[in-house]
């Protein structure tokens, strides 16, 4: 199966909100679910969602209002069950 793509906003807005404190956590989350061989983390340009603070993009689904203080619980209970939905089919 091939590997899918996820996306973490690295423009501006997120920047500034706080995105490069996510980045190295959402790295070990990844490996704390051993999703290496399932999903490849990307840095994106703007995903034009500047309002709804840092942003994520899994297939066509948007996972917002993520920071450093909420990425944890963010992945456990929206990004990790959309992902498990792929490897399940």
């Amino acid at each position: 199966m091939a590997k899918e793509n996820l996306f973490l906003c690295m423009g501006s807005a997120c920047h500034q909100l706080g995105v490069y404190e996510v980045l190295p956590r959402l790295q070990a989350l990844i490996q704390e679910y051993q999703l290496e061989e399932t999903i490849t983390l990307k840095g994106s340009f703007c995903l034009e969602t500047c309002s709804h603070g840092i942003t994520m993009k899994f297939r066509d689904q948007h996972f917002m209002n993520i920071s450093p203080q909420n990425i944890e619980a963010k992945f456990v209970q929206e990004i990790l069950p959309a992902i498990q939905t792929v490897e399940c089919a």
